[in-house]
């Protein structure tokens, strides 16, 4: 008899803070204006306090930034790896630091035409420090890249940013809005 041994995983899910207030942000890595989004997290979660809210990054993957599916997967696939989380997050911070070299003009037009999934991958282990290509391949990993779809959908999410406060779409904050005003609004709920 032979025994089979399976290698189990786990996608540590991207939140921060233990707070009971839920701020949730729907993010697509290459957008502009998630972009913007993501790098108000960290302070959002400094000015409110890690006891008073909690922050998830939820990611709204979009077939208009042509990468996007990769990008995420990779995300996801760095949230498998020691650091976890953090280990994702500092891919985010890659790809959001580095956006032009993962995104097409006008969404199809530019350098990315040549570029293959390998080197966007590539590109992602060398801005990021982390080794995303192994983790990249775990064949089921669409289970957790399913479940971030499927959660945005339930929730009538379809473009990024959205932000949700406490279970509910809050469709008039947007990405531009002071972390102050972020904080107010999230403490008020």
């Amino acid at each position: 008899m032979t025994l089979m041994t399976q290698t189990t995983w786990h996608a540590d899910p991207l939140v921060w803070g233990h707070g009971p207030r839920l701020f949730e942000a729907f993010l697509e890595p290459t957008c502009p204006h998630s972009v913007r989004a993501f790098g108000k997290l960290d302070d959002l979660l400094a000015f409110a306090g890690a006891d008073r809210i909690t922050v998830a990054i939820r990611l709204q993957s979009q077939p208009w930034h042509m990468f996007s599916g990769v990008i995420v997967r990779c995300i996801l696939a760095a949230s498998t790896l020691p650091g976890g989380k953090e280990s994702a997050k500092a891919v985010m911070a890659a790809v959001a630091a580095h956006r032009e070299e993962f995104e097409f003009e006008r969404h199809c037009t530019g350098a990315n035409m040549d570029a293959t999934p390998a080197q966007i991958i590539a590109r992602i282990e060398d801005y990021s420090g982390v080794a995303v290509a192994g983790a990249f391949a775990i064949p089921d990993l669409d289970r957790e890249i399913k479940w971030h779809c499927k959660y945005a959908r339930q929730n009538g999410i379809h473009v990024s940013p959205t932000f949700m406060m406490g279970g509910l779409v809050q469709a008039d904050i947007g990405s531009r809005d002071p972390v102050e005003d972020w904080a107010a609004r999230l403490l008020a709920v």
